[in-house]
């Protein structure tokens, strides 16, 4: 059985926009890793490793799994804090 997660792939730091964060991914698990002994790259037999759809929504992904089955987990996004302050507060001691 094929296993796959689910989430929203997080934006890199050279990024400033939300670009990225508009789809859900779903992402197969790779299962045989190994070093290939000629050039030491990682290899892996499984061709599902190159697989990553993209859907507009969770329950898309999570549909299509089951449709498929596929075993999944869905890994929710970290909500970010944003702490609003002036240019001034670097420069103020408490």
């Amino acid at each position: 059985m094929k296993k796959a997660k689910i989430y929203i792939p997080s934006k890199t730091a050279t990024q400033s926009g939300k670009g990225k964060q508009k789809y859900w991914i779903l992402e197969f698990e790779t299962k045989d890793t190994r070093i290939n002994p000629l050039m030491g790259w990682e290899s892996s037999t499984d061709t599902m490793r190159e697989v990553n759809l993209k859907f507009s929504t969770k329950e898309k992904a999570v549909e299509y799994a089951k449709k498929n089955g596929i075993s999944f987990k869905v890994l929710a996004p970290k909500k970010k804090e944003f702490v609003i302050k002036s240019y001034s507060d670097n420069f103020l001691k408490n």
